[in-house]
Order: C-alpha cells, then sequence, then structure tokens
C-alpha cells in the first residue's frame, strides 16, 4: 500500500483495489488515535488526532496491517424501483458501446451491492461484477441533479439523496427516500447492502406529504415511516431568541457531528471554532454549545432575561430596548439581556461570520448528537428565517469568561496568509503548478458558501495526469482542483468523498481564519515546514 499525506491530521492510503480497501477499514477498527475513517474506491481517508499518535507512528501501524481474507459482512437487502428515463441514458450507453436497452436490461439483471458511503448522507456507492459498468463522469458537472435521480459513475451506481450539484450520468430515478434519520440506519443505501433494481414503467405522481411517497424500504422494514425534526416552540415564561431579520444566511451551530463517516455525514459545525469558543465561555457555557452563525448583518430579539456575547466578525453591535434607548455592545463581552431587547447586528466590516451565544445556548432538537445545521446534508435546523423564535438551554454550569485575545480578520482587499501541507495528489499536477499555488496570489470569489471557497487566480493549475480519479475521502480544509484549474476550498459543510484531485490541505491552524473569508479577500498559500 501507498500512504500519503492528506492534511496535518489525516492520512490517505491507498490500496490495490475496491475490495482490499474495504477490508482495510475494517481492520483498521479501534486503532490508537484514529478519530475516523472515510472508505473510497481504492482508497480509505484516516483521520487521526496529532495529540495521540504522530502521522509517522500511525502510517507504520498502518503499513503492518495484515487483512482478513474472510468475506465482508452483508448487511441487508433493499429493492429501489426506477424510472429509466434519466437525462444521460442514451449518451452513457453510447459511451459504453451498448444500446440503451441493454444498460437497463444489465442493470437490472446485474447483483449490487453498497461497497461505501460519501458526497452526502444516504448517497451510497453501489457495485456490481458487471464490467460494463465503467462510466466516465460528465465533462462538465450540473449544479443541480434532482433528488432520487439514478446516476452512473466510473464502476458505481449512485442514487442522489436531496438535490444537489453533481457531475454522474443520470440515467433514471427514484422516489425511494435514501435518507431517514428516524430510520435504523438512516441510510437505505448503507455499506454491505445488497441492492436490486425494479424498473417502474407507470408513471407516479409523487406528493407532496412525504409519508404519501412511494418508498423503497428494506426487505425486513416495508413499513417504516419516514420523520421529521421539529425544534418545537418555548412556553410563553420561557428565555428565547426571535429572529426579526435574519442575516444573509443565520444557521444553528455547534462543534459539529464527527464519527458518522460510515453514514456519508460529514462533521459539519460551526466555521470559526476560535470565534465559538470564545462567545460560549463570555457566557459560561460549555465550550461547544449550540451557537448561533450570521454571515453579514442581523437583528434578534431577546425574550426575558439572559446573557448574549457576540464573536467572530468585526462591526457595530448595538442593543435597543423597549424604551428605543441605544447602547453599543462591546465585541467578545457578555452583556445582560431583558425582554424586548434587540441586538442589531451591522455589516462586517472584517470578517465574514458573527457568532453569537446566549448563556444556556440555543436549544433545538438535536440531530445524530449535535444541533449544526448541514448545508449540504440538509441536516439539523434550516436556515432561519424572520419570525422563528429559538428557546434558550439552562446547560449553563461555568463562570463568565471574557476572552479579551485581540484577534484581527481581514476585511476585502486584504491579503492573508493561509498554511497548508501539500498531498495527497500534489503529484496530479506540474511543477509550474505547485509554484503557482503557492506563488500566486488566489481571490475569494463571491461564489463561495459553507460547502466550499471558489478562489481565482490569474493562471489557473495545470495537470500532469489526465483522466479521472477515483472517489476518494476529503478533509474540510482541502483544496480540491476542478478541471478549470481554479481551486475550491472546503469548508465544515463539503462532501465527504469527490472525484477531483487534492492538491493541499489547510492547517489546523488556519480553518478559523479561512470561515472568516469574506469575497475579495486575497489568499496566499504557504507549505508547512516539516520535520
Amino acid at each position: 500500500m501507498r500512504i500519503l499525506t492528506a492534511s496535518d491530521s489525516a492520512l490517505l492510503v491507498e490500496a490495490a483495489d475496491l475490495d482490499e480497501a474495504m477490508r482495510l477499514n475494517l481492520a483498521w477498527d479501534g486503532v490508537l488515535g484514529v478519530v475516523e475513517r472515510v472508505p473510497g474506491a481504492r482508497t480509505v481517508l484516516v483521520r487521526f488526532d496529532p495529540l495521540i499518535v504522530s502521522a509517522a507512528d500511525l502510517a507504520a501501524v498502518l503499513a503492518a496491517t495484515e487483512i482478513d481474507a474472510a468475506h465482508l459482512p452483508v448487511t441487508g437487502e433493499v429493492i429501489v424501483p426506477v424510472r429509466y428515463d434519466g437525462e444521460d441514458l442514451d449518451e452513457a450507453a453510447s459511451l459504453l458501446g451498448v444500446s440503451a436497452a441493454e444498460l437497463v436490461n444489465r442493470h437490472l439483471a446485474a447483483d449490487w451491492k453498497v461497497a461505501f458511503s460519501g458526497f452526502a448522507p444516504g448517497f451510497g456507492y453501489v457495485v456490481s461484477s458487471d464490467p460494463l459498468f465503467d462510466v466516465p463522469r460528465r465533462s462538465s458537472p450540473r449544479t443541480r441533479v434532482p433528488a432520487g435521480s439514478v446516476a452512473l459513475a466510473g464502476q458505481f451506481t449512485g442514487v442522489y439523496p436531496r438535490e444537489s450539484p453533481g457531475g454522474w450520468q443520470l440515467i433514471g430515478r427514484t422516489d425511494a427516500v435514501m435518507w431517514d434519520i428516524d430510520r435504523e440506519p438512516p441510510a437505505l443505501l448503507s455499506p454491505g447492502t445488497t441492492v436490486r433494481f425494479e424498473q417502474v414503467r407507470a408513471q407516479v405522481v409523487v406528493s407532496e406529504n412525504a409519508d404519501d411517497r412511494a418508498d423503497a424500504r428494506p426487505v425486513a422494514d416495508r413499513h417504516a415511516v419516514a420523520g421529521a425534526t421539529d425544534p418545537g416552540s418555548p412556553a410563553a415564561n420561557e428565555a428565547a431568541v426571535e429572529i426579526v431579520r435574519p442575516s444573509l444566511q443565520l444557521l444553528v451551530q455547534d462543534s459539529g457531528r464527527p464519527g458518522f463517516a460510515a453514514l456519508g455525514v460529514s462533521a459539519s459545525g460551526v466555521a470559526d471554532r476560535r470565534a465559538m469558543r470564545e462567545a460560549n465561555r463570555a457566557v459560561g457555557n460549555a465550550t461547544g454549545a449550540a451557537v448561533l452563525e450570521s454571515v453579514g448583518g442581523a437583528v434578534l430579539r431577546f425574550r426575558g432575561p439572559g446573557v448574549a456575547a457576540v464573536a467572530g466578525a468585526g462591526g457595530s453591535l448595538e442593543l435597543i430596548d423597549v424604551q428605543g434607548v441605544t447602547r453599543r455592545i462591546d465585541h467578545g463581552a457578555p452583556f445582560a439581556t431583558v425582554d424586548g431587547d434587540e441586538l442589531t447586528l451591522g455589516h462586517p466590516t472584517s470578517g465574514l461570520r458573527y457568532v453569537i451565544a446566549v448563556r444556556g445556548g440555543v436549544a433545538v432538537e438535536s440531530a445524530l448528537d449535535s444541533r449544526a445545521s448541514d448545508t449540504l446534508a440538509g441536516l439539523g435546523p434550516a436556515p432561519l428565517v424572520a419570525g422563528d423564535v429559538l428557546r434558550v438551554g439552562d446547560s449553563a454550569r461555568h463562570p463568565v469568561e471574557p476572552d479579551v485575545t485581540p484577534r484581527t480578520l481581514p476585511a476585502p482587499g486584504d491579503l492573508v496568509d493561509l498554511e497548508v501541507t501539500l498531498g495527497p495528489r500534489d503529484d496530479w499536477f506540474t511543477a509550474a503548478a505547485l509554484a503557482t499555488l503557492t506563488g500566486q496570489e488566489w481571490t475569494v470569489t463571491p461564489r463561495s458558501d459553507r460547502v466550499g471557497i471558489r478562489l481565482e487566480g490569474a493562471v489557473p493549475l495545470e495537470r500532469s495526469v489526465s483522466g479521472e480519479l477515483p472517489s476518494e475521502g476529503a478533509v474540510t480544509g482541502a483544496i480540491q482542483v476542478p478541471p478549470d484549474g481554479q481551486p475550491v476550498l472546503f469548508l465544515p459543510d463539503h462532501p465527504l468523498t469527490g472525484g477531483y484531485p487534492i492538491i493541499g490541505a489547510l492547517t489546523d491552524r488556519s480553518l478559523d481564519l479561512a470561515g472568516q473569508l469574506p469575497p475579495g479577500v486575497r489568499v496566499r498559500f504557504t507549505v508547512k515546514e516539516t520535520s
């Protein structure tokens, strides 16, 4: 096997093939210091805690692994009804040198099994023994692929659990619910599951009510019913926060949900961890308590007495009471609130995201042990809108500890340095591209979000290796390079796996700064010196 650097806290292990990658993934269960494993088509991404084990020591342990020759476990069987009317059906058939009818017939006849999960919750990479299915991705990915789309890429079939971007070849669609957090397991296509596709010829009318949808179920659980997360409403006498005017994006966030990569769920969580820690300490919460994350200005109204603090982006902060009296609020300092007080967050003059903590934490329903809103996966609370009311919890158990450490965040036009480690696919790029990565300034474009920061440079990064990369795991902070050569810097809501090569990744100490980069900021990458 070959072991590559994926970041300062992750290694990417190359296997001979998909089967070996699956066996290695199973063999590393319980290895000291390993936080999470993300299997791919021929790789396993191994995230580790550098405080417990070094990269060199972990690599030695991984390299010495003896894999079990036993068969991989089978975890169940599902039947997925498919309407074979995808936009790319004819093109995919042509690429494979068969008719559309033969492609459909062989897709129906093949024995399929879910090899691993990734990209998004409920997205299973389903593989068969039929050698026909080895299809290149589209040369230009779609910006929107409808939920339920059945698609081909490489040797895999996949079903998009929700609307998202994607570059797979669309051959059909299904009304099956791929992801239901109230189902066990939540993913219909979970690793180890055998899959049989059945053709649906009649037109099916899909109800707006999720409970009425034609829905594939595990064979042993045909009558499971999908559920929905409802944060509930505060009682009249409970402390709460009302959204008077939301920002461009106002979300509930916490430290995220690590540990669910096997379900295709990324950690997500707040984009600026330092700001969350500062705000929570200022009001006496645990550092990972749920907060509000606001891209830009907003207006919040407090119900009942409480304590709040604002960290992260810099900008004017004003508290207006019911009498109309205005007072300025200091950044990072706790302030008392009474019923009817309104907090106005001005447009940031530096940074991008405010983090607002309230004593007791924001008390919404959790999903997979976290209250974080994952915008790519659709997990956690929905983006907040005017009129939403959030209950304040009672979990504060710590003294108020304002953090007085000064912090300067960038404004549009400023130049910032971000530290990176090269790899795992820096060898897919020319020497000139590696020089360009660190020698050229990159501008943050407005087409950026919590999934990733789209960067633009005068000279695109040139690849030395053509062709497609089999899907493999990616970390937060990874610098992925699409065919146009303009990098995308992954933020917390990035997909777990992807097929474009990753030239490098931010070090942990640069991640929080990346979450505060507004459009127009200029970025310069510097390579971390290794001992």
